[in-house]
Protein backbone atom coordinates (compact mmCIF):
# COMPACT_ATOMS: atom_id res chain seq x y z
CA UNK A 1 0.00 0.00 0.00
CA UNK A 2 1.32 3.45 -0.96
CA UNK A 3 1.97 6.04 1.76
CA UNK A 4 -0.30 9.05 2.23
CA UNK A 5 0.79 12.44 0.88
CA UNK A 6 -0.64 15.93 1.07
CA UNK A 7 -0.75 18.38 -1.84
CA UNK A 8 -1.61 22.02 -1.08
CA UNK A 9 -2.54 24.25 -4.00
CA UNK A 10 -2.26 27.92 -3.07
CA UNK A 11 -3.82 29.01 -6.37
CA UNK A 12 -6.86 26.80 -5.87
CA UNK A 13 -6.90 27.13 -2.06
CA UNK A 14 -7.26 23.36 -1.68
CA UNK A 15 -5.56 20.61 0.32
CA UNK A 16 -5.64 17.13 -1.22
CA UNK A 17 -4.97 13.85 0.56
CA UNK A 18 -3.54 11.21 -1.77
CA UNK A 19 -2.48 7.61 -1.51
CA UNK A 20 -0.12 6.95 -4.39
CA UNK A 21 -1.96 8.21 -7.48
CA UNK A 22 -5.39 7.90 -5.83
CA UNK A 23 -7.09 11.09 -4.63
CA UNK A 24 -8.77 10.31 -1.30
CA UNK A 25 -10.10 13.67 -0.08
CA UNK A 26 -10.02 17.39 -0.86
CA UNK A 27 -10.64 20.20 1.62
CA UNK A 28 -10.78 24.00 1.18
CA UNK A 29 -8.05 25.99 2.93
CA UNK A 30 -6.97 29.57 3.51
CA UNK A 31 -3.32 30.46 2.94
CA UNK A 32 -1.41 33.72 3.50
CA UNK A 33 -2.91 37.08 2.67
CA UNK A 34 0.65 38.15 1.70
CA UNK A 35 0.88 35.40 -0.93
CA UNK A 36 3.67 32.87 -1.30
CA UNK A 37 7.22 33.21 -0.07
CA UNK A 38 9.70 31.37 2.07
CA UNK A 39 11.46 34.15 3.98
CA UNK A 40 11.20 34.63 7.74
CA UNK A 41 9.04 37.63 8.66
CA UNK A 42 7.34 37.75 5.25
CA UNK A 43 3.91 36.61 6.45
CA UNK A 44 3.83 34.43 3.33
CA UNK A 45 3.02 30.76 2.86
CA UNK A 46 6.16 28.78 1.93
CA UNK A 47 6.33 26.66 -1.19
CA UNK A 48 8.08 23.39 -1.91
CA UNK A 49 8.57 19.98 -0.37
CA UNK A 50 7.76 19.67 3.34
CA UNK A 51 6.70 17.04 5.83
CA UNK A 52 4.63 16.95 9.01
CA UNK A 53 7.19 17.30 11.78
CA UNK A 54 4.78 17.23 14.73
CA UNK A 55 1.11 16.68 15.53
CA UNK A 56 -0.20 18.78 18.42
CA UNK A 57 -3.60 18.73 20.11
CA UNK A 58 -4.71 15.10 19.91
CA UNK A 59 -7.86 14.65 21.97
CA UNK A 60 -8.55 18.34 22.50
CA UNK A 61 -12.13 19.51 21.99
CA UNK A 62 -13.12 21.20 18.75
CA UNK A 63 -12.41 24.94 19.05
CA UNK A 64 -9.66 24.46 21.66
CA UNK A 65 -7.49 27.61 21.67
CA UNK A 66 -3.75 27.02 21.20
CA UNK A 67 -1.13 29.67 21.94
CA UNK A 68 2.54 28.80 21.58
CA UNK A 69 1.41 25.26 20.69
CA UNK A 70 -0.20 24.87 24.14
CA UNK A 71 -3.89 24.55 25.02
CA UNK A 72 -4.93 27.66 26.94
CA UNK A 73 -7.95 25.97 28.50
CA UNK A 74 -10.21 28.20 26.41
CA UNK A 75 -12.72 27.08 23.79
CA UNK A 76 -13.31 29.55 20.96
CA UNK A 77 -16.59 31.48 21.02
CA UNK A 78 -17.64 34.71 19.31
CA UNK A 79 -17.63 36.31 22.77
CA UNK A 80 -14.02 35.26 23.36
CA UNK A 81 -13.12 36.65 19.93
CA UNK A 82 -14.73 39.98 20.86
CA UNK A 83 -12.71 40.10 24.07
CA UNK A 84 -9.43 39.47 22.16
CA UNK A 85 -9.85 41.05 18.70
CA UNK A 86 -6.08 41.07 17.96
CA UNK A 87 -5.51 37.31 18.33
CA UNK A 88 -4.65 35.15 15.33
CA UNK A 89 -6.80 32.18 16.31
CA UNK A 90 -5.07 28.81 16.16
CA UNK A 91 -7.71 26.26 17.03
CA UNK A 92 -8.34 22.54 17.60
CA UNK A 93 -5.16 20.88 16.22
CA UNK A 94 -1.75 21.75 14.74
CA UNK A 95 0.18 19.92 12.05
CA UNK A 96 3.61 21.62 12.26
CA UNK A 97 5.46 21.63 8.94
CA UNK A 98 9.18 21.34 8.27
CA UNK A 99 10.91 21.97 4.95
CA UNK A 100 12.88 19.34 3.05
CA UNK A 101 14.82 21.64 0.70
CA UNK A 102 17.97 23.25 2.12
CA UNK A 103 18.10 26.93 1.22
CA UNK A 104 14.52 26.89 -0.08
CA UNK A 105 12.44 26.05 2.99
CA UNK A 106 14.97 24.53 5.38
CA UNK A 107 17.64 26.24 7.50
CA UNK A 108 18.58 29.91 7.71
CA UNK A 109 16.13 32.69 6.88
CA UNK A 110 13.79 30.35 4.99
CA UNK A 111 13.25 27.59 7.57
CA UNK A 112 9.55 26.64 7.59
CA UNK A 113 9.79 24.90 10.98
CA UNK A 114 11.47 27.90 12.65
CA UNK A 115 8.82 30.16 11.05
CA UNK A 116 6.14 28.13 12.91
CA UNK A 117 4.20 27.30 9.76
CA UNK A 118 1.26 25.03 10.60
CA UNK A 119 -1.85 23.52 9.19
CA UNK A 120 -4.33 24.53 11.89
CA UNK A 121 -7.98 25.13 12.67
CA UNK A 122 -9.65 28.52 12.48
CA UNK A 123 -12.99 30.05 13.50
CA UNK A 124 -15.97 29.07 11.34
CA UNK A 125 -16.50 32.78 10.65
CA UNK A 126 -13.23 32.85 8.65
CA UNK A 127 -13.70 32.20 4.93
CA UNK A 128 -12.13 29.22 3.19
CA UNK A 129 -10.92 29.47 -0.39
CA UNK A 130 -9.64 32.98 0.31
CA UNK A 131 -6.06 33.88 1.29
CA UNK A 132 -6.34 35.43 4.77
CA UNK A 133 -3.75 33.83 7.08
CA UNK A 134 -0.40 35.15 8.37
CA UNK A 135 1.49 32.36 6.58
CA UNK A 136 -0.08 29.17 7.89
CA UNK A 137 -2.64 26.94 6.21
CA UNK A 138 -6.03 27.37 7.88
CA UNK A 139 -8.73 24.70 7.75
CA UNK A 140 -12.23 24.25 9.12
CA UNK A 141 -11.99 22.58 12.53
CA UNK A 142 -13.98 19.48 11.57
CA UNK A 143 -11.91 19.05 8.40
CA UNK A 144 -8.69 19.36 10.38
CA UNK A 145 -9.80 16.80 12.97
CA UNK A 146 -10.50 14.36 10.12
CA UNK A 147 -7.13 15.04 8.47
CA UNK A 148 -5.27 14.89 11.80
CA UNK A 149 -6.52 11.34 12.40
CA UNK A 150 -5.37 10.18 8.95
CA UNK A 151 -1.79 11.49 8.83
CA UNK A 152 1.30 10.93 10.95
CA UNK A 153 4.62 12.69 11.53
CA UNK A 154 6.73 12.25 8.42
CA UNK A 155 3.81 12.52 5.98
CA UNK A 156 5.06 14.40 2.89
CA UNK A 157 3.43 17.77 2.13
CA UNK A 158 3.95 19.61 -1.16
CA UNK A 159 2.93 23.27 -1.40
CA UNK A 160 2.56 24.67 -4.91
CA UNK A 161 1.63 28.14 -6.20
CA UNK A 162 -0.78 26.85 -8.82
Amino acid sequence: MSPLTLQISIGQQLLSLNQGSELLRVWPISSALNGVGNHKGSGCTPLGEHYIRAKIGAGLPEGAVLVGRRFTGEIYTPELASAYPERDWILTRILWLSGREKGVNRLGAVDTFQRYIYIHGTPDSEPMGVARSHGCIRMRNQDLIELFELVCPGTPVTLTAE
